[in-house]
């Protein structure tokens, strides 16, 4: 039996299955930063507040002055930010804040409301700043979509990377061949396991063949292969930029052309419930959707804490998480 479902092009975001809402996916070769952390060039010709159009590699978002995502409201739902390359400042208006990259992980339950900012401050005055960064929005059962808002790092030193002559397997989170990921958040659809819900990174070396385990259950999984050469999967030859729909509890063979293929797999059982979207809100129904929006016109889900809507830290700091609690946790 084949277990390739359906193969699509991935555009901008990148086309998700139930319990995922949302993946996007930014690669920008950002240039040398100036003492502000934002590019050291000229944002002539930009449409700046919008500028998603890729021009000389690299794009300003609805950032003016710092490339990335100004403060800007979420509920409903989980997002699960990893920096591969590259650094990006949180904040929030729970106070929490954080700056994270080279392979760290921030997961955010926005549950009953929160606000927050993801900016890319370039802090390298002497060479470019290449960024990488995955965001990709979890949904949250009905029960749990108005839970109190939960911040977490995951530090790359203590993610779990399973490496081999053929692979690097990044297990952010679920189980691969029974190595558990850090803990999700507590009332996250990856908290119960029979959920199966899984999100790896798969570095998979050229010239080698990768056998993706097969899952318990019969639930949503989709590989996205963003960069490489080639992969062959049973009869079909993918080419990058194509995301792969699969059967889950069957065992699949990958065979790596030529270059190293860099691969993003999401899976999960499918919460099952009504989605109804509006922006950054994802709730059950049209009611609540229009409570939500009602609610934040009124309290703006606590108020933004920050003196600029684009809040980055400073320049010298290192990767840190402050949680709303007052934590703090430097890398």
């Amino acid at each position: 039996m084949n277990s390739i479902k359906n193969i699509f092009p991935l555009g901008f975001p990148w086309q998700t299955q139930d319990p995922f809402l949302f993946c996007a996916y930014h690669y920008d070769l950002y240039p040398k930063g100036n003492e502000e952390m934002g590019p050291a060039v000229s944002l002539k010709g930009r449409n700046l507040g919008n500028d998603f159009t890729i021009k000389d590699g690299w794009r300003m978002y609805h950032g003016k002055t710092i490339p990335g995502f100004p403060s800007h409201p979420h509920r409903g739902f989980e997002t699960i930010s990893i920096a591969n390359k590259g650094f990006c400042d949180h904040s929030d208006s729970l106070g929490a804040a954080g700056r994270f990259g080279n392979g760290d992980v921030q997961w955010m339950t926005a549950g009953a409301g929160v606000q927050h900012s993801e900016m890319f401050p370039l802090l390298n005055t002497e060479e470019k700043n290449p960024l990488e960064f995955f965001q990709i929005w979890l949904n949250l059962a009905k029960k749990d979509k108005f839970v109190a808002p939960h911040f977490a790092m995951l530090w790359n030193e203590d993610i779990p990377i399973i490496k081999n002559t053929s692979s690097t397997i990044k297990v952010i989170a679920g189980t691969y061949n029974k190595v558990n990921a850090c803990n999700p958040a507590p009332n996250s659809w990856a908290a119960n396991t029979e959920n199966e819900v899984a999100i790896w990174t798969l570095h998979l070396e050229a010239n080698t063949s990768f056998s993706l385990p097969a899952s318990k259950n019969d639930i949503n999984r989709t590989l996205y292969f963003y960069d490489g050469d080639a992969i062959l999967i049973e009869d079909k030859t993918i080419t990058p930029n194509h995301g792969i729909d699969l059967i889950s509890n069957k065992e699949t063979t990958i065979k790596v052309g030529k270059e190293k293929a860099h691969i993003l797999l999401l899976q999960g059982k499918p919460i099952k419930e009504p989605i109804v979207q509006h922006g950054p809100f994802v709730m059950n129904t049209e009611t609540e959707i229009r409570d939500t929006m009602k609610e934040y016109g009124l309290t703006q889900f606590g108020g933004w804490p920050w003196q600029y809507a684009d809040n980055v830290h400073p320049k010298e700091k290192g990767r840190f998480a402050k949680y709303p609690d007052g934590t703090l946790i430097e890398k």
